[in-house]
């Protein structure tokens, strides 16, 4: 049986189960790129993610005895809440672990969903630490271990969603914007593009801090990234699996890096204009319009927004990140005169009248001229920080710009 042959046969099976999610027209965002820019809503399945059309076609696959000795699993998010409502919906033991850093709010979530069938292990402080402890107790007991991305009938349930999106009545789709994390998602629907509408060009979409499926179409192999940013938590993994780089190393047309501010600038985005509440991987298709607005102008275009898992505890954050990115928030680590008025000075000669300040560190040192400080800075237009770098060359103002010393304003901020 081929993959789209499994993907026909997990829509079937998912009847009932998962909701068909809608493919909305979005007027702002087809105004903002001049082009009709369509959402596929999978932030509204019952779990508020795709990830349940994979956990539970996978599950409900397995065998009478394999149901019965129960399942294990390892996710820090919506797999986790995937595997949990299955459980729920077959009736069947589930074992799901998490790392310790897992937010109460997520953990709280994958119990409601499995009630009774599922429990919750906590061990170690990544989910790497985590599935390495899942996979050991799986194998030490036998069970079945269900993979968030590397398995055929996780890629066939996800799969599900490119087969909705040709149902709808839309004009011929131009281009497919597909998250990708450990590419589940990404296999399964660029599959059933490929077979039922090869004109359309898909492209992957991955956080530039964690680029796994651009670096092993490079290498042509998945290789496991050294270090990767988990900001994009959805979406950030070291490598992609087995079975999905087959698969998508013949289907994706393109990849599509997106830095990390910009997410939480769209996320933000989506929140004042459409009233969309996403997570960071939810937002990444949307977020990947500006890098190629120039080539879909006029197109017809489809974004898949997976998920909308946010923590609300994350919001700050989001809106540094944000800020940093669109260039109206700034660091620098200041030398500044240790001597009365220095502070003054610093305001009415070197701010601009509509200048912010919005962090302040400072440690007086008596027996030094000159001392350390940390300053945040809150701009009106990104091109006002200039005359602030030159003010402060003009009067003899020795300081680092941190912004672009990342690992240093990490430890000071």
């Amino acid at each position: 049986m081929t993959l789209f042959d499994k993907i026909v046969q997990a829509e079937e099976n998912l009847n009932g189960v998962v909701v068909k999610t809608p493919l909305q027209f979005s007027m702002n965002l087809s105004d903002k790129y001049q082009a009709n820019i369509y959402l596929k809503r999978e932030d509204l399945q019952q779990v508020r993610s795709y990830k349940i059309r994979g956990a539970y076609n996978k599950i409900s696959h397995l065998n009478t005895t394999q149901k019965n000795n129960g399942i294990v699993c390892a996710s820090a998010g919506n797999h986790a809440q995937g595997v949990a409502y299955s459980c729920q919906v077959l009736q069947i033991q589930g074992k799901i672990y998490m790392p310790k850093t897992t937010p109460k709010q997520k953990i709280k979530q994958v119990q409601l969903f499995g009630k009774s069938f599922v429990e919750i292990v906590l061990t170690g402080d990544t989910f790497d630490d985590a599935f390495h402890a899942a996979k050991q107790f799986a194998t030490e007991n036998q069970l079945e271990f269900i993979h968030p991305f590397d398995d055929l009938e996780v890629i066939a349930g996800q799969g599900t969603v490119g087969l909705e999106i040709l149902s709808e009545q839309v004009p011929t789709i131009d281009y497919l914007l597909l998250p990708v994390g450990g590419g589940g998602l990404a296999a399964g629907v660029s599959t059933v593009f490929k077979k039922l509408s090869p004109a359309t060009k898909i492209f992957g979409i991955e956080p530039e801090g964690a680029p796994s499926m651009q670096f092993a179409l490079n290498q042509n192999e998945p290789i496991a990234l050294t270090s990767i940013d988990k900001f994009v938590d959805g979406a950030a993994v070291k490598k992609v699996g087995k079975e999905t780089f087959a698969v998508c190393k013949n289907t994706l047309d393109n990849m599509v890096l997106v830095p990390e501010g910009k997410v939480c600038s769209t996320i933000l985005q989506l929140y004042n204009e459409e009233a969309m509440v996403v997570e960071p991987a939810g937002a990444l298709s949307i977020a990947a319009l500006d890098f190629i607005a120039d080539e879909i102008k006029g197109k017809t275009v489809v974004c898949i927004v997976s998920g909308s898992n946010n923590d609300i505890e994350r919001t700050e954050e989001i809106k540094e990140r944000s800020l940093i990115y669109e260039g109206l928030k700034h660091y620098f680590m200041i030398q500044f005169p240790q001597r009365p008025g220095a502070l003054k000075e610093f305001v009415n000669d070197i701010l601009n009248e509509s200048d912010d300040i919005t962090y302040f560190q400072f440690i007086k040192k008596n027996n030094r001229d000159v001392g350390p400080v940390v300053v945040g800075l809150e701009v009106k237009n990104e091109a006002d920080i200039s005359s602030v770098k030159n003010k402060m060359h003009d009067k003899g103002f020795q300081f680092q710009y941190l912004n672009e010393k990342e690992p240093l304003l990490s430890l000071l901020i």
